[in-house]
């Protein structure tokens, strides 16, 4: 199975983050940055432990985080079918 597929099947979304941070040069300067991984609601684990690497180990201080997380599919959609279908 994909893994892709396997992570949504134990509860992963996909989530996507705006993230807004100050220019190390030129603090009063915001820039953006997009990340996106599949990640847990409502902890985000993932995105927590970004944004911690962020703040320990990248220049440009975090000014904020938008986000938006979204179940692409829940164990109960997945069901198993047998059979199969040719086309000519």
């Amino acid at each position: 199975m994909h893994k892709d597929m396997e992570m949504q099947l134990k509860g992963y979304g996909l989530t996507t983050a705006q993230i807004f941070y100050h220019l190390p040069d030129h603090p009063a300067i915001l820039q953006t940055y997009v990340w996106q991984d599949y990640d847990l609601a409502p902890s985000f684990p993932e995105m927590h432990g970004f944004l911690q690497f962020w703040q320990e180990k990248l220049d440009g201080p975090l000014h904020s985080v938008r986000y938006v997380h979204r179940r692409l599919v829940s164990a109960t959609e997945w069901r198993a079918l047998r059979g199969e279908l040719i086309l000519h």
